[in-house]
């Protein structure tokens, strides 16, 4: 299974606009990618249902198998630095998985589990794996959550769960988040541009681990749209959530840090990586107080 290729945005903006004023025509519609059914499919399912509050947060990783990385080790020492951010949250309403053929060294903590993957097809496994973790959400969530997939190298910021589960609403974006060259050591600010920023990226646009979607339990049509959601690039899945009627709310402040060039980067693996060093390069961050806060909250 590849990755699914994007649509074009015209043709987005075409569908979106349809969506909102005649969904039943634009579920109709000629050339649909699977996400788009299936986000048009839960549009309709959710439009005579209120939205339930929340209860927990589900982090969805996929994780790399020892056969394909060079220091397995490394992999897994990553991963619990990573699983460390979410036990540092200081709101204990989430839960994590990790998808992998290898069960790696976990933390002592019920909220985590692993969940095997046996599939032998050869090839980038990622999208496989997402596939897997949403039907394992999609058969044994009983409560509403938001769901989130999160790469098993990327930290999240203390307080971020409280804050998705005090917000409430259809979903989250981390439109700004930090950036860290790990061979330099240099941190850069993704966000959304303005003028002293005409060139820089949202964060949404550089990593993966930015969206947190509003999952419904008592809805089939939610699972279904979160495995076609994430078959694709990250920089479809705003796009989708509002065509699914949940349009992504900002997140209030970075909640998400990338590390970059750590020798096992899934973008490494896919030559997807030196223009997002040029970007850290670019726009790094030199104020001594926000880097004492990265260093604070980013553990």
């Amino acid at each position: 299974m590849a990755q699914a290729p994007a649509t074009p945005k015209s043709r987005r903006a075409a569908l979106l606009t349809m969506a909102r004023v005649a969904p039943d025509r634009a579920a109709a519609m000629a050339g649909l990618a699977p996400s788009e059914e299936a986000a048009l499919a839960l549009r309709t399912a959710r439009a005579e249902r209120a939205l339930p509050a929340a209860e927990e947060v589900v982090f969805l990783l996929p994780l790399v198998g020892p056969e394909a990385v060079g220091d397995w080790g490394a992999v897994c020492r990553r991963l619990t630095t990573t699983l460390r951010s979410f036990l540092d949250q200081d709101d204990p309403r989430w839960r994590a998985v990790i998808c992998c053929q290898q069960r790696p060294d976990l933390p002592d903590d019920s909220r985590i589990t692993h969940l095997p993957f046996d599939d032998p097809t050869p090839g980038n496994d990622k999208w496989r794996k997402l596939a897997a973790l949403c039907d394992h959400l999609g058969e044994t969530a009983t409560a509403p959550a938001y769901a989130m997939s999160f790469d098993a190298d990327d930290l999240l910021r203390q307080g971020t769960v409280a804050e998705m589960l005090s917000r409430q609403g259809p979903g989250f974006l981390a439109e700004t988040g930090f950036v860290r060259d790990v061979a330099t050591g240099h941190v850069a600010l993704a966000g959304p541009r303005s003028l002293r920023t005409p060139l820089r990226k949202p964060f949404w646009k550089l990593c993966g681990s930015c969206a947190a979607l509003h999952h419904d339990p008592g809805l089939p049509q939610s699972a279904a749209f979160l495995r076609a959601m994430t078959q694709h690039e990250h920089r479809m899945f705003p796009y989708l959530a509002a065509l699914a009627g949940q349009p992504l709310q900002p997140l209030s402040r970075p909640s998400v840090l990338y590390e970059l060039n750590h020798g096992e980067n899934f973008g490494a693996r896919r030559g997807r990586v030196s223009f997002k060093t040029r970007f850290v390069a670019r726009f790094r961050v030199t104020d001594r107080e926000t880097l004492r806060g990265v260093i604070r909250d980013f553990p």
